[in-house]
């Protein structure tokens, strides 16, 4: 695939940065691989102006804009200039003076396999009673179709500037996804006495919160540049990936 990239770069004129340059100095990154390899890219130049288009070599794919079959055909219209740039939001969690990241989701799950958790939660300040789950789910546009769709959150469509919020099997008839726009924080606290909450951005486990020890997640200033070819709308990308496959 990279041999291919190489030879398309070649005919255009296009110049490809060697291995060790910044990528942050590129016109345009080119991912080759599935989802998870296009959110590592876009995490990787996340708060640049670099946009980010997706070959799929994965199994899904909905990020992405090209096929393996297309490859040299569309990125000649890619090299050309013929794409749109979308802007998605992203997400922030500070913990133990440090703040993450996450392009795709903040997930705080039980810590203890096969254990319960009690979670207290807060939108924009407000008490919103405690839950007990197996974990909660933070999820921006990007990444509500991956951990938060499987567990029956909502999709949000790319141009909302919100994040889902679902709980992950909850023992209780109330705990309904949400949807929270930007400017308020979901806040969470460990109720769970004998129990610590694991806390992972885009799958990477990055703290552990005690009992009474609280996180707090809210829509990042930064925000991921995902390029698409004109006609690869996301509703087109939705049903040929989520109502196509047996």
């Amino acid at each position: 695939a990279v041999a291919r990239v190489q030879a398309v770069a070649a005919d255009s004129g296009v110049a490809l940065l060697a291995a060790d340059a910044d990528p942050r100095g590129a016109d345009i990154a080119i991912a080759l691989g599935g989802d998870g390899t296009i959110l590592r890219t876009l995490g990787r130049l996340l708060g640049s102006a670099v946009p980010v288009v997706g070959v799929n070599f994965g199994r899904v794919g909905f990020l992405a804009s090209i096929e393996p079959d297309d490859l040299e055909r569309d990125l000649v219209r890619v090299f050309a200039g013929e794409y749109v740039v979308i802007e998605l939001p992203a997400l922030e969690v500070q913990l133990d003076g440090e703040t993450h990241t996450a392009v795709n989701d903040v997930v705080a799950t039980s810590g203890m396999l096969g254990r319960m958790v009690e979670l207290q939660w807060a939108v924009g300040g407000e008490d919103l009673g405690t839950i007990p789950c197996d974990g909660m789910i933070c999820a921006t546009p990007s990444g509500s179709t991956a951990y938060n769709l499987s567990n029956g959150g909502p999709v949000l469509v790319r141009g909302l500037d919100a994040m889902a919020v679902t709980f992950i099997a909850p023992h209780s008839l109330h705990a309904r996804p949400l949807v929270v726009p930007r400017g308020l924080d979901v806040t969470l606290v460990n109720r769970t006495a004998d129990v610590q909450v694991s806390v992972l951005v885009d799958g990477r486990q990055v703290a552990s919160v005690p009992a009474g020890g609280e996180v707090a997640v809210r829509l990042s200033p930064q925000r991921s540049l995902l390029a698409t070819l004109p006609e690869t709308t996301f509703f087109g990308r939705y049903r040929d990936t989520f109502t196509s496959h047996p």
